[in-house]
Order: C-alpha cells, then sequence, then structure tokens
C-alpha cells in the first residue's frame, strides 16, 4: 500500500471509529471506540512524519551535487 494511501486509510478508521463512539450508547463501548479512534490517528500522525521525512530526504539528495569517485 502506497504511503498516501496508508495515510488515508488510517485517517478513515479514526473518522469510522469516532462516530462508532458517537453512536455507542454503552459507555464501555464508548470508550474503546475513542480508544481506537487515538491509536488510528496517531498512526496517521506517524506515516504524515514517515512522508515528509522521505520527502525532505529526496530533496536534499536531489540538491546535493554529485559525488566524485
Amino acid at each position: 500500500m502506497a504511503s498516501a494511501n496508508l495515510l488515508q486509510f488510517y485517517l478513515n478508521q479514526a473518522e469510522r471509529a469516532g462516530d462508532d463512539a458517537e453512536a455507542a450508547t454503552l459507555s464501555n463501548v464508548r470508550e474503546r471506540c475513542r480508544r481506537s479512534e487515538s491509536a488510528w490517528n496517531q498512526l496517521a500522525q506517524r506515516a504524515a512524519l514517515a512522508e515528509r521525512n522521505r520527502l525532505n530526504q529526496s530533496i536534499m539528495k536531489a540538491a546535493s551535487p554529485p559525488s566524485e569517485q
């Protein structure tokens, strides 16, 4: 799965867990869904950071002069 697709997947799962929490009538189910939502959001943040780091690394690599051998 491409990183952009993975990020979107994580965000979709977080949204789904949030919706499930809103619809839950039992407090323990609502709390479980909120924990799940938080976990998916953390995964999305990590995926976004990894993507930014990959982009920055490729920019720096492209901007560096070729090494002489």
